[in-house]
């Protein structure tokens, strides 16, 4: 999805002027109470997803037209939410960035053209526009399987961050009633709590990027992503070799070797990471 933003931000200019150029072109004008008319502008546009029409005050006076069926209970919406996302390209017209559609769930852009005393909103799907383009191959199919898998297994991350976190808790509360209160009470829910919050911000994550669709803008997004994440494991290890020492000092310091080991490693994924932001900001 976030590649799809890429594309058309590369080619957002051209887009633009021909979407402009093409609506003026096929006098895309209000049809009051012809709303089936407006079939004919789905078959030439096979990007438009939705078509509404609103009032100078962005109250809508018509039903939301979409290709397959007409929707009567859109009508008197507020929509002047819509105009803090759009930006004026000349005295008709005004086109929105990218987001993602409450009506069809899809990344979509919104065009505004002004007629009269009425603004006609018209909804293409971003994909849409990338494949008449032919910047992207369409598999409408796969696009949605990996929607739906990218969705099982961000839900999946998530669930699993909940059963850590009940696991702390529950190793917490047994460890208090049958062996007392030990470092190892305190550190192993910890621990449990510290990598359920790695792998739910990589849930997130996954959810963000390719299902939800949050945000596209962000530079070195991946980087803040990977940081996040190693900088999560690293308290888990950081921990977990604290725990280490504490056991080895109460219990055999002939062992000490291995918690240096353990240390060692750490310092070493530390500085690597260091190493890795530092080129990336670098870039």
């Amino acid at each position: 999805m976030n590649k799809f933003i890429e594309i058309y931000q590369k080619h957002k200019f051209e887009i633009e002027s021909f979407l402009i150029n093409t609506l003026t072109e096929n006098d895309f004008t209000y049809k009051e109470n012809e709303e089936s008319q407006y079939a004919i502008y789905f078959k030439n546009f096979p990007s438009i997803e939705l078509i509404y029409i609103t009032d100078s005050n962005y109250q809508q006076i018509s039903p939301n037209i979409s290709r397959k069926n007409i929707d009567h209970d859109a009508k008197k919406q507020d929509r002047s939410y819509l105009n803090f996302k759009l930006v004026e390209k000349d005295d008709s017209y005004a086109i929105s960035e990218p987001y993602l559609s409450s009506a069809t769930g899809n990344v979509c852009i919104t065009v505004r053209k002004k007629e009269a005393s009425q603004y006609i909103f018209i909804d293409f799907s971003v994909d849409g526009l990338l494949g008449r383009f032919g910047l992207i191959e369409l598999h409408p199919a796969f696009n949605n399987f990996t929607k739906y898998f990218y969705s099982f297994i961000g839900f999946s991350l998530i669930f699993f961050t909940f059963l850590a976190m009940l696991y702390a808790f529950y190793s917490f509360g047994t460890s208090i009633v049958f062996e007392g209160f030990t470092i190892d009470t305190l550190f192993k829910p910890i621990i449990s709590i510290t990598l359920g919050l790695a792998i739910f911000d990589l849930g997130k994550t996954i959810l963000e990027r390719e299902v939800f669709f949050k945000s596209y803008g962000e530079k070195n997004e991946d980087a803040t992503i990977l940081t996040k994440f190693s900088v999560a494991i690293i308290i888990a290890l950081s921990i977990e070799a604290l725990m280490v020492v504490f056991k080895i000092t109460l219990h055999d310091y002939t062992q000490m070797i291995h918690a240096l080991y353990l240390i060692s490693g750490i310092g070493i994924i530390l500085a690597s990471l260091g190493i890795y932001t530092f080129l990336i900001k670098k870039v």
